[in-house]
């Protein structure tokens, strides 16, 4: 029985594709003869293979603005544009949300043979879907927790403020009973792991900036999957998005996108998914500012000292009020000259502090962005002054510290496939986490120390 009932899923997936596929010749989006769409040899549900060698710049497929989903789209559009001014929030993403709400459960949807194709929502593993004891254990100190008690906060907000009341004026086209709270989180899910965001086009520097584009499901392009040696990408033009080779792609090998340079506590809170050590060549770690404000208090011995300290602290936080943490990868810190003004703050005379509190923090620096960024590269810190390092490194034990311990545990479990085999999957994906961050905090502790 258990062989006829996978048989029987296998042909179901099978007639879903070979529908969505005649849905794609019907709206003229083009797939080229030279890949194919599979579950079969692929690394997570459907993806995409080459038939035969591909080389770099071909086209794999051509999508038409109108076979893109969202809420100029949708068969609400009228509706949604219409009263666009009562569906704003921060998250600028409630019209597209409303759209595939209406469209996920209309039995008659053109977008159908589309829909059918998505994975089962209810199977979204996303950290927002585990406990949050879960959530806490596995995940702490990795940044990890708090973002996701912040989205799910925003979310039930969102729901509750602006879709609930919209769909109670239109009941028509909405139920609260089918679309509820439970499906707007997991359409959410969805949307932070399956859509694209269009580019924003290039802006004088004088111009206010605008908002980010909001996003929008993308048929064939959501099917590929993510690594950061990826071989293909999607380029945007007026009336179409093309997915184009970036590298030869030998026949048989799977066509990879890329989500953009992510970090695995990205990937594990956007997309539900991490790439196992060492394949990452994105991972990243966050030392949070006020960890490095702890490391200067540290270092002060009297209380005229913390005051200063304090009064610096407050000095630098009105400057970079958008900067929680500094951004370390495996080549140095990504945001160097944040970095740079913080420690020549703290380390500063009283003299210098007082002219720079005169000059509103910005006086002339000898030092240019090529310096600084060399500065704060893995090659560059060993030389760093003395006492910038000592509060790097204090701010990087600290950081360490917040994760609770299990360091050597974590190391063990990586180097044992089998002990790594016998975790849960998400114990596995919270593991490769906390390790690529773990590893490069310890590494910038070997820079840094004495």
């Amino acid at each position: 029985m258990a062989t006829a009932a996978k048989r029987q899923k296998v042909d179901e997936g099978a007639d879903l594709l070979h529908d969505f596929l005649q849905w794609c010749d019907k709206v003229s989006l083009h797939l080229s003869e030279k890949v194919c769409v599979c579950q079969e040899g692929t690394v997570a549900d459907y993806g995409m293979l080459a038939k035969a060698d591909i080389e770099e710049g071909e086209v794999l497929f051509t999508i038409p603005r109108s076979a893109l989903l969202h809420q100029r789209t949708t068969a609400v559009s009228a509706l949604l544009q219409k009263e666009a001014a009562s569906l704003q929030s921060s998250s600028c993403w409630v019209p597209l949300l409303l759209a595939l709400l209406y469209e996920y459960t209309s039995p008659q949807s053109d977008w159908k043979p589309y829909l059918s194709l998505w994975p089962d929502l209810r199977r979204l593993d996303h950290p927002m879907f585990w406990s949050k004891e879960e959530r806490d254990r596995l995940l702490r100190g990795t940044g990890v927790p708090e973002a996701v008690d912040k989205d799910l906060s925003n979310i039930q907000r969102e729901y509750e403020d602006v879709v609930l009341p919209f769909m109670t004026r239109h009941p028509d086209l909405w139920n609260p009973k089918t679309h509820t709270l439970e499906l707007y989180t997991e359409l959410v899910a969805f949307v932070m792991a399956y859509s694209f965001q269009e580019p924003q086009e290039d802006e004088d520097d004088d111009e206010e900036e605008k908002p980010p584009n909001p996003p929008m499901m993308v048929p064939m392009a959501d099917m590929l999957n993510h690594v950061s040696d990826h071989n293909a990408n999607l380029e945007f033009s007026a009336d179409s998005l093309k997915m184009v080779s970036v590298r030869r792609i030998h026949a048989g090998e799977e066509v990879f996108n890329t989500y953009g340079q992510m970090a695995n506590w990205q990937l594990l809170h956007m997309y539900g998914f991490t790439e196992p050590y060492p394949n990452n060549s994105n991972e990243t770690a966050d030392i949070p500012a006020a960890n490095l404000h702890k490391a200067a208090m540290q270092e002060a011995l009297f209380d005229s000292e913390r005051a200063m300290v304090e009064v610096r602290w407050e000095t630098l936080s009105g400057m970079t009020q958008d900067r929680e943490a500094f951004i370390f990868s495996e080549h140095g810190c990504l945001t160097d000259s944040e970095l740079h003004t913080a420690l020549k703050v703290f380390c500063m005379s009283e003299e210098e502090f007082s002219d720079f509190k005169d000059n509103e923090g910005w006086e002339e620096d000898d030092e240019d962005e090529e310096q600084i960024s060399q500065a704060f590269s893995n090659d560059g810190l060993p030389g760093l002054k003395p006492s910038w390092k000592r509060l790097i490194h204090e701010a990087a034990r600290l950081t360490l510290q917040s994760y609770g311990g299990g360091e050597d545990r974590d190391w063990a479990l990586i180097k044992d496939d089998a002990a790594l085999k016998g975790l849960s999957s998400r114990q596995q994906r919270a593991l490769q986490v906390r390790f690529g961050q773990r590893r490069i905090l310890c590494r910038l502790m070997e820079l840094t120390g004495s």
